[in-house]
């Protein structure tokens, strides 16, 4: 597998790319645009070796694991599905990979992924907490939507960038999608100063918030 990435290297490619993911060592870049992942990851999904890959880690490169990623995404079945999410995310290391991951199946199947979201939002591992936030984002801002889960958002407290920049993301999307039932956390102060504020200004910048949202999200930026 390593050596069919290899074969798919661009190296200026990697060098952007080990840019904007500075917690990762350049040399374990290897420089495969997304793509090409995407297209690799369809044509071996079903492969027998595949098994044998997604069991083998932690990976190396950011590339295997962008693989790894892509190739779970493409899952049908719920079970086997959320079962290969789990056994991956303890090894996902960085922003991008988490935020690959994004399984398909889910869409289908919100009731039975609920709970393991609420797992997940609640453990020590950076990129499991952000991956729980991202799919609460991802499937329940819409018709699935209910308070409770900007409450369970707003509960995570911690210290990592990663983690508050997700939460930032979530409420910049609730404010878009569930204004009212959203903004009583901005307005009673829930979230910690610069998260708050980074909500407010990925807010401003949504052309989904109206005008004078923007100007009332304003007023609220803390100091």
């Amino acid at each position: 597998m390593r050596e069919r990435l290899f074969e798919l290297q661009d190296l200026k490619y990697r060098d952007f790319q080990a840019g904007l993911i500075p917690n990762i060592e350049k040399d374990l870049f290897i420089g495969v645009r997304t793509p090409e992942l995407r297209r690799l990851a369809k044509e071996i999904a079903n492969d027998e070796d595949t098994i044998a890959f997604l069991k083998d880690v932690p990976h190396k490169y950011f590339d295997e694991n962008q693989l790894h990623a892509f190739i779970i995404s493409l899952g049908r079945n719920f079970d086997e599905t959320v079962g290969a999410v789990e056994a991956f995310l303890p090894y996902v290391n960085n922003w991008a990979t988490c935020d690959q991951l994004s399984p398909k199946v889910f869409k289908k199947h919100k009731k039975e992924l609920l709970p393991y979201i609420k797992k997940w939002i609640k453990s020590k591992k950076t990129y499991t907490v952000r991956f729980a936030i991202g799919m609460l984002m991802e499937h329940f801002l819409d018709d699935d939507f209910d308070v409770q889960y900007p409450k369970m958002v707003a509960g995570v407290k911690s210290d990592e960038y990663y983690i508050n920049m997700m939460i930032a993301w979530y409420f910049a999307t609730a404010l878009a999608k569930q204004y009212d039932a959203s903004i009583p956390f901005i307005e009673n102060g829930s979230l910690d100063a610069w998260t708050h504020n980074k909500a407010i200004q990925k807010s401003v910048e949504s052309r989904r918030i109206s005008t004078a949202q923007k100007e009332y999200l304003k007023a609220l930026k803390r100091k």
